[in-house]
């Protein structure tokens, strides 16, 4: 699946009339975001030799179970995991766009409980923040495509690269089994 894949539904409802879109394409392209950055991190944990498709429930209950781990989090484990850093797959946008992910994030955050943002956020604002949201995506996905061979923007990252054993050896930290997953999780996720 493909980055514009994966934004057809808030392509859709940005080209919509409805009177909703601005608020609807920012939550969806910020869930995407998540989802993607989620992805990308359980992709390079399934590269290890020990994960096998018999595993994969043991893996998503390790990070289902931690109530603490959020998009923060996640983003923080691919850099204590993978030798380079989110931040380089970005790019030179990367203080920008990092700074748009932090302010959509306080803005759902208020969205999500039905409260107001104090901004009075427009339309266009909010279509705004979910084309930074989805510039970010793009490069994150180019990037992490670049170095892994996967973009986060598949439906499966629970599979494994042609070279896994080769891009596990870069890894900055080994995981011998679920255990050290849980424990790379509160260690390094966990907020």
């Amino acid at each position: 699946m493909s980055l514009d894949a994966e934004f057809a539904t808030v392509d859709l409802v940005l080209d919509s009339k409805a009177e909703t879109l601005g608020v609807d394409a920012f939550a969806l392209s910020l869930i995407k975001a998540e989802k993607q950055a989620r992805r990308l991190l359980t992709y390079l944990v399934y590269q290890h030799r020990w994960c096998t498709p018999k595993i994969i429930p043991e893996l998503k209950t390790a990070l289902e179970s931690s109530t603490r781990v959020y998009f923060a989090g996640v983003l923080r484990g691919w850099n204590a995991l993978y030798p380079c850093s989110v931040e380089s797959f970005i790019g030179a946008d990367y203080a920008r766009l990092k700074a748009r992910l932090d302010e959509a994030k306080g803005y759902r955050d208020k969205i999500f409980h039905g409260q107001l943002t104090s901004k009075g956020l427009s339309r266009a604002q909010l279509v705004s923040l979910a084309k930074d949201i989805r510039a970010w995506c793009e490069a994150f996905g180019n990037g992490a495509h670049a170095a892994v061979g996967y973009d986060g923007c598949g439906r499966d990252s629970f599979r494994k690269a042609r070279n896994a054993a080769a891009l596990c050896a870069t890894y900055k930290e080994q995981m011998a089994g679920p255990a050290d997953y849980r424990a790379f999780i509160h260690k390094h996720m966990e907020h």
